[in-house]
């Protein structure tokens, strides 16, 4: 069809993946009867004693008082689930080594299960995070509001606003331009602290490429609602190619940096680098308490998702209850060893491991 369009609109979109992903995930992801996506009932089913798994705010005082032994109150799980997506569209999601950037990858799969969500009464709401918060989409249930989430998703940012003594203090570096801001991802988890009130289920959909302050933030948004990190990666992120004297320019501080991308050394050091940072991020993603699920751009959209689903099984197996964030507990000074903060993470950009590299 020569006279397709490079990108297709939201409906086609939509369209392609009913036919190729939600067909074949719509009754595996939940049926009549049985779900993993679990809504919080309200109505009493039944007491039962506690169990080192179950919730602390499940237990029912009056009973423990009375028997001197912990009950926890059982409720009919409701049908009636929130899903809320906090989508991170900064700079470095429009990179993509192959035909799929990590933009598309993160609204294909922001269609997709929202659109299976809402087929079964369910509604999803959107926090979208470009330079800064610029936008809530308040939570429904049509496909028309799926429609208009993807569209939100992939029309161009707004500049970020900026007093006039923010715009001075930013002129400077080489010529006096004016450096741009990283991304800041603990702006955007605690603006959804603020908006997302009722307990929810939470996807943070990002690459998780920031300036340090969004663990613990992430941690505190994990401690009250169900919090999926879903991280957006691509290949050539974690190696350089071999393309000899190249300069690079930061998506979204607009910084360049010339290298030698032939030098071997230069190549191992980089990729040394990128695989310190990606076990230190998968470990600060662990401690926050959030359930983690890894999305590549060379991978199939039906395959993460159905990662996606044994992920919610084998919580649901569990039945665990969301512990306190190791991000946030603090550690109780002893006289032979004093608590210690923890170290923040740099911001695990390509751009950043090449400066260190060099």
């Amino acid at each position: 069809m020569p006279n397709a369009p490079a990108h297709p609109t939201s409906d086609q979109l939509l369209r392609k993946l009913e036919w190729t992903v939600l067909r074949r995930l719509d009754g595996i992801l939940q049926g009549d009867y049985r779900t993993v996506l679990r809504g919080a009932g309200v109505d009493l089913a039944d007491l039962r004693e506690y169990q080192h798994h179950d919730d602390v705010r499940h237990i029912d005082w009056n009973v423990t008082a009375r028997l001197q032994t912990p009950y926890v109150r059982q409720f009919i799980e409701d049908r009636d689930l929130t899903a809320w997506f906090l989508l991170d569209l900064s700079g470095s999601i429009d990179f993509g080594s192959a035909d799929v950037t990590k933009l598309g990858l993160s609204a294909g799969f922001v269609a997709a299960l929202a659109r299976v969500i809402t087929r079964h009464g369910n509604r999803v709401g959107a926090v979208l995070y470009g330079r800064q918060v610029d936008g809530v989409l308040p939570p429904g249930a049509t496909r028309t509001h799926v429609l208009r989430l993807v569209q939100q998703m992939r029309k161009p940012r707004p500049p970020e606003k900026l007093t006039a003594q923010e715009a001075k203090a930013r002129q400077r570096g080489r010529g006096g331009q004016a450096v741009r801001p990283g991304t800041r991802l603990g702006d955007l988890l605690k603006a959804a602290a603020g908006i997302v009130r009722r307990r929810s289920l939470i996807f943070v959909v990002s690459d998780f490429i920031s300036e340090p302050g969004w663990v613990e933030a992430l941690g505190r948004l994990a401690r009250r609602h169900e919090v999926v990190a879903v991280r957006l990666v691509d290949p050539a992120e974690m190696a350089l190619p071999d393309v000899g004297l190249v300069t690079v320019e930061d998506a979204e501080t607009g910084e360049q940096l010339f290298i030698d991308a032939s030098d071997p050394a230069f190549r191992e050091r980089y990729a040394q680098i990128a695989e310190q940072q990606e076990a230190e991020l998968i470990d600060q993603l662990a401690r926050s308490g959030a359930d983690i699920l890894e999305l590549s751009t060379d991978e199939d959209l039906l395959e993460a998702l159905l990662r996606f689903v044994d992920l919610r099984r084998q919580r649901a197996r569990r039945r665990a209850s969301p512990r306190f964030p190791v991000a946030l507990r603090t550690r109780r000074a002893t006289p032979t060893e004093p608590a210690a903060p923890p170290r923040p993470l740099p911001q695990a950009s390509p751009r950043g491991r090449m400066k260190e590299a060099a």
